[in-house]
C-alpha cells in the first residue's frame, strides 16, 4: 500500500453505510456531536469494548472519519472495502511509517482522525493507553475529542460475543475538544510522555462522566 492519502470521498461512503447499518442492527443514542469542531483537523480518541465501535462512531460521528485499524482486518474483500472508504492499515507489531505518513496526511489536509488509544479491545476503559494517540496531536496540533461508546454489558441476546444485542441502545457520546500538548510545541519522549498522561486523565473523566449521564 503507498503512502497516498485516505479519501475523504470514500470516508463519507463508508459513514453513510455505517449509519444505515447501524441504526439497522442496533438503537444508537448520539450525545454531543455538536462538540466535534465543524471543520479543521480532528483527532476522535474512541474506547474499545466491542467490534462494533469504530464502525458505530464512523456511522454517527457529524463528519468523514478516517480510523487507525490493525492490518489484520484487512484481508479479502473486507480490507479492499476498509481501503475504498478511506480507513487506515496499520501494523501494530512495529512504527509503521506507512499509517503513521497516511495518519497525519489526514489532519495535515484538515480531516479527522478515529484512533483507539489503548490500542487493541478491552475494557473500553481507557486504563492503558498507548503513546500513539499524543504522537498524532502534539505533531499535528490537532484537539482531541474524546468519544464513549457505551453499550449493554447482557450477555443475553448476543449472536457474537464482542457485539452489543441486536436492537439493544448504543450510546455515544461524544465530549469536549481539547489539546494534547502543553502550548511549549516540545515533541521530546518526555513531552510525549507528559501528554499521555493529560490525555488519560481527560479522557478517564469524560467516559465517567458519559457514563453517569447514560446509565451504563
Amino acid at each position: 500500500m503507498t503512502a497516498a492519502s485516505p479519501s475523504e470521498r470514500g470516508a463519507e461512503v463508508g459513514r453513510r453505510i455505517g449509519v444505515g447499518l447501524m441504526y439497522g442492527l442496533w438503537k444508537p443514542r448520539v450525545l454531543g456531536a455538536w462538540k466535534v469542531p465543524a471543520t479543521g483537523p480532528v483527532i476522535l480518541a474512541v474506547n474499545h469494548a466491542h467490534n462494533v465501535d469504530g464502525p458505530m462512531v464512523m456511522g454517527v460521528a457529524p463528519r468523514p472519519t478516517h480510523f487507525l485499524i490493525k492490518k489484520e482486518a484487512f484481508i479479502g474483500p473486507l480490507g479492499t472495502f476498509l481501503g475504498a472508504i478511506g480507513q487506515v492499515e496499520v501494523d501494530r507489531s512495529t512504527a509503521d511509517r506507512t499509517a503513521i505518513t497516511r495518519a497525519l496526511s489526514v489532519l495535515d489536509e484538515g480531516g479527522v482522525l478515529g484512533i483507539f488509544p489503548e490500542g487493541t479491545r478491552g475494557g473500553g476503559d481507557f486504563a492503558s493507553l498507548r503513546a500513539g494517540l499524543a504522537y498524532f496531536a502534539v505533531r499535528s496540533g490537532a484537539p482531541i475529542v474524546p468519544v464513549a461508546v457505551l453499550g449493554s454489558t447482557n450477555k443475553r441476546g448476543r449472536l457474537i460475543k464482542a457485539l452489543p444485542p441486536l436492537r439493544s441502545r448504543v450510546d455515544v457520546v461524544f465530549g469536549d475538544p481539547f489539546p494534547a500538548g502543553d502550548g511549549s510545541g516540545r515533541r521530546t519522549r518526555k513531552a510525549l510522555d507528559e501528554a499521555t498522561v493529560r490525555i488519560q486523565e481527560r479522557l478517564t473523566a469524560h467516559l465517567e462522566n458519559a457514563r453517569r449521564l447514560t446509565g451504563h
